[in-house]
């Protein structure tokens, strides 16, 4: 098969509404969707580390085989994922899917779900209660060199040294990195809309708040390039400013 389709497009997640982690493959090149996983998740420990997963097939342009499929699957058990299930496809592809060992949800049955699911009641009126504690941050003091991912499970992260090019930063929370960050950084790793990178000296390949990213390889404003620096979500929108320090 083509290796054409680059690793950073062979395939997507998204959120499905079973709140089940859906997996949409454009290949089925196991080498590329292996060289994309690796690019984007790294090693066996990433923030998605034994999430179940459903396998969408909307986006795929051929039918696989079992056998296929099975590959597949194996290929997503190599970086800590299990596959469970499979929706979307033509019959064909459920087909495959199925005898790959599969279980099959159709877009039916996946509405009426949703539909039967009963509208959480009104929350009584209680006395404030005190905020959830978040876990202690995750402090770090030695460079983190490339191809190295550090990432803050349920906390902050504190980096005290530079993060190299290649280099990747993950955590639930904030991200503070007091040196030049200029690898990748992803704050709210798990949907908090509400994290933030800081850095001294901002000079990242990408940056991402919640799953919203973009790459900085285009050229930043003065005001920023390698300067201190904040990002954060304002609605959907990814923010860069200055911080004044």
């Amino acid at each position: 098969m083509s290796n054409a389709r680059s690793d950073v497009s062979a395939f997507e997640f998204k959120s499905s509404g079973l709140k089940l982690l859906t997996f949409v493959p454009a290949t089925l090149d196991v080498a590329v969707l292996d060289a994309a996983l690796q690019q984007r998740l790294g090693g066996r420990e990433h923030m998605l580390s034994n999430e179940q997963v459903a396998l969408d097939f909307n986006q795929l342009p051929q039918t696989p085989t079992a056998a296929e499929v099975s590959a597949l699957m194996a290929v997503l058990r190599n970086y800590a994922l299990k596959p469970v299930m499979a929706l979307g496809g033509n019959d064909a592809q459920q087909a495959a899917a199925q005898e790959a060992g599969l279980l099959l949800l159709d877009e039916e049955t996946r509405v009426a779900a949703a539909a039967a699911t009963p509208a959480p009641a009104p929350a009584p009126v209680a006395a404030p209660e005190a905020a959830p504690v978040r876990a202690p941050a995750m402090v770090i003091t030695r460079p983190v060199r490339t191809g190295q991912q550090v990432y803050a499970k349920g906390s902050d992260l504190v980096v005290l040294a530079l993060v190299s090019n290649g280099a990747e930063v993950i955590a639930d929370g904030h991200i503070h990195v007091y040196a030049p960050l200029r690898g990748r950084a992803l704050a709210g790793a798990r949907g908090d809309t509400s994290a933030r990178i800081f850095t001294t000296s901002l000079e990242a390949e990408l940056v991402s708040i919640a799953g919203v990213y973009r790459t900085l390889d285009e050229s930043l404003p003065a005001s920023v390039k390698s300067k201190p620096a904040q990002v954060f979500l304002d609605q959907d929108n990814l923010v860069i400013e200055a911080l004044a320090l």
